[in-house]
Parts: structure tokens; C-alpha cells; sequence
């Protein structure tokens, strides 16, 4: 079964504006899947996880694009990056000689930062590039596709298709994660995600990495996933895996070019020099975070002492992946100073700014505590929301929203 992907209709705009589609993302996050779906029966299909197409793309590029002519939907392109000027060359060829040369390419890849490099020094200008993360709820449950807004009138509009959630189903929906295999299968999970981290360890880690002990990055895994939604602190870390700071600094770059792991960069202000710097870690796929930290089931994720970082890290990724759908990149802080107020999101444009608080509960004590301290620059600040467990997008106060996590 085929879920519909809100990021369909971006691709498709894009293919009629640009020669080179980049579709990057986890592992099993169904980025072939999507394109394959959306192909022109006239488009070519083509894995480098082949062998032997691997082997032609790198003794013969020319050759390779003589057996597989435009348009071409090649997967794990980054196998073999010099592919990319041999693409550079049909399509700087076509425009010379003033043919159309839209959409020729689609590539997909799981290692975004060696991709965007190889895409930066051959194809600039001409690549679209997106990201694509596991299903969102959004997407599992049909609701239409949407830009996460902060504003009052958004939410609205937002709120009109949703309903209330219970305690009970979203942690479930966490415990699933949204991979989508597990979605419309009925494989376990400890299958599924024993597998995945197999998988993704042999062939990402070992090929990109080149680290010698599997059983370290292993435990190293574990601990980022039991240290979701936390600061990132590289010593910390460093100390309780007993490796180096470098190493650690290398491994969560591998985390996040993959697509394991989203950093969330704090908000700071020349105005002031009271701001913690440090950013925060969340796990993409919230069902991969559980299976590393061994929570046998939903009920006991949603009683355990983690129930509350990983609320927080479901609703951060929710959020992220309503960007990367509709092809932008998250425009998402957090707020912390050294008084230790804390603020979980922060949406600034231009000289406004839109405080969110994540909280688990359906009617939680004075969220909006912390939103005063914004005042101290000098910005306009709209309503703040408070994405919980409430029944409906109400008031808190004048200037503070409840709203249902059920939006997203």
C-alpha cells in the first residue's frame, strides 16, 4: 500500500523548473518509493546499490547514461559521485544547444552532506534539492498537506480538520515511529528496527565513516536516542561513551547528514551575551529512538521517565517534517539564558517573534512563564501557543493560546 507523500506536488513544480531533482533523507524513509510512484512511465530506473550498474557508472559514466537515457530516476547516486559531471555536461549540452532540459534527473541519496558538496561544485543552479523524512501523522492519518505556522489565523484554519487526541494515542503514534514499513506492514518492530540498525550500520556508517568499532558507534546511538529533546554537549557525551570529543563531533555529523537526527540550533541576540549557545539533539524517527532505549511498549514509553522528552521530540519532528514537505528549510530555534528559562521554540521573522511551549498535559500550570523575558529585546512578539493535550485551540490568556497537538 501506497501512502501519499506531501512533498509530491513540490516535486513535481520542480521538475518543470529545474534539469536535477535531489531527493535525500534516512534510510527507509521512502524516498525511492515516492519517485518511483511519481515517474513518467517514459523514466528510466536505475539503483547504485547494483553492482554492476555501480561498476559502469564508474569506469564509464558516458556509457552509463548511453544505457540509461533521460529522464533517469537513479537511487543512491552518491555512491558514485562522479556521475555529476557527466550529468553536468547532458545538461549544459542540451541548453547550449536550446533544448528543454527540465526534469532529466531525479537522484536520491542518505547522505545529504557529501551529496550537497559533490551538488555544490557541479550542479549549482541547477538542482532542486529536498529532504524527506519518515511519514508525519499528517500524512498517516490523510490530512492535507501544510507549512507548520505559529499564527493564530493558521491554527485556526488548521484546527478545522483535526480532532482531539488522547494521552493514549499519541504515544502510541510515538511508539510506532513513522517509517513506512512498519505503517503499512505487520512486520514487529524489534524486527524492523534490529534490522534497520543492521543495516544502516554496515552499509552508512561503515562506508562514509570508516569506523573500526561497530560496538562503540552502537552505544553511541543509544545514548544520543536516551538523550533526545537534551543539550548536545560533546564532552558529556565523549565521557560516557569513552571516546574523544573529535569523535563524537564526527559521529553526530554522521547522525545528521543521514537524517538520524535534527540539531536544534539556540536563538541569540548581539544584544545580550546571557544566552546558552548549546544546541539540542532530537531523534527524527521517534520509533527508532524508543527501540534504542529498549521501551518494550507504548504504555510503558508513556509511563516511563523519557514520556516527556520524547512528547517533546514527536512534536519537534512533526513540526521539521511539515517544512521539509513543502520544500523549506525550518526557520526553528529554541531559548535558553543562563537563568535557566527556556523557551522549546522560536520562530523569528524579521523583528517579530512566535514563543511555543510542548507540554504533555491537557491543562498544564502557567506554560507561558517564561515568554515575559522576550520582552528585553525590544521585538514584536505575537500570541504565544502552547501545543498540548487540550481539547481545543482556545485562549489560555490574552496573550497565549492553548492548542491540541492534534494540528500537526
Amino acid at each position: 500500500m501506497y501512502i501519499n507523500r506531501h512533498m509530491e506536488k513540490e516535486i513535481l513544480k520542480c521538475t518543470k523548473q529545474y534539469p536535477v531533482i535531489m531527493v535525500c533523507g534516512q534510510r527507509q524513509v521512502g524516498k525511492s518509493t515516492m519517485l518511483y510512484h511519481l515517474r513518467e512511465p517514459s523514466r528510466t530506473y536505475v539503483t547504485l546499490d547494483d553492482i554492476n550498474a555501480r561498476h559502469l557508472a564508474e569506469s564509464d559514466p558516458a556509457l552509463f547514461f548511453e544505457t540509461y537515457e533521460p529522464p533517469v530516476l537513479i537511487d543512491e547516486f552518491q555512491r558514485v559521485p562522479g556521475i555529476l559531471l557527466e550529468i553536468k555536461k547532458i545538461i549544459d549540452r542540451k541548453a547550449l544547444s536550446g533544448e528543454p532540459n527540465e526534469g532529466m534527473f531525479w537522484l536520491t541519496g542518505s547522505q545529504k552532506f557529501s551529496m550537497m558538496k559533490h551538488i555544490s561544485e557541479s550542479l549549482a543552479g541547477r538542482a532542486a534539492v529536498f529532504d524527506l523524512s519518515g511519514l508525519s501523522t499528517a500524512e498517516i492519518t490523510g490530512k492535507s498537506p501544510w507549512l507548520f505556522a505559529p499564527s493564530l489565523a493558521a491554527l485556526k484554519e488548521r484546527w478545522k480538520e483535526s480532532r482531539p487526541v488522547s494521552l493514549k494515542e499519541v504515544y502510541e503514534r510515538i511508539f510506532q515511529g513513522g517509517m513506512p514499513k512498519v505503517i503499512v506492514s505487520d512486520i514487529g518492530q524489534e524486527r524492523y528496527y534490529g534490522d534497520y540498525v543492521n543495516t544502516y550500520l554496515e552499509r552508512d556508517v561503515r562506508d562514509y565513516a570508516h569506523i573500526g568499532k561497530l560496538h562503540e558507534f552502537t552505544e553511541f546511538l543509544i545514548y544520543m536516542a536516551a538523550h533526545t529533546a537534551q543539550e548536545l554537549k560533546y564532552s558529556e557525551i565523549a565521557k560516557s561513551i569513552g571516546i574523544s570529543a573529535p569523535t563524537v563531533k564526527e559521529w553526530v555529523s554522521i547522525l545528521e547528514s543521514s537524517g538520524i537526527i535534527y540539531i536544534l540550533r539556540p536563538w541569540f541576540s548581539n544584544l545580550t551575551i546571557r544566552l546558552v549557545k548549546t544546541p539540542k539533539v532530537y531523534f527524527m524517527d521517534t520509533g527508532l529512538a524508543a527501540w534504542l532505549c529498549r521501551w518494550p511498549t507504548a504504555q510503558t514509553l508513556q509511563n516511563g521517565a523519557m514520556n516527556g522528552a520524547f512528547f517533546e521530540t514527536y512534536v519537534v519532528s512533526e513540526i521539521i517534517k511539515s517544512y521539509y514537505n513543502a520544500g523549506r528549510r525550518p526557520d526553528l530555534y529554541y531559548y535558553r539564558d543562563v537563568d535557566r528559562k527556556e523557551i522549546d521554540l522560536l520562530i523569528v521573522r524579521g523583528n517579530t517573534m512566535f514563543p511555543i511551549e510542548i507540554k504533555r498535559s491537557s491543562t498544564p500550570a502557567h506554560p507561558d512563564k517564561n515568554f515575559s523575558v522576550l520582552k528585553k529585546f525590544n521585538m514584536e512578539i505575537e500570541p504565544g501557543i502552547i501545543l498540548c493535550l487540550a481539547d481545543n485551540l482556545m485562549p489560555l490568556n490574552r496573550e497565549t493560546w492553548l492548542c491540541p497537538v492534534s494540528v500537526l
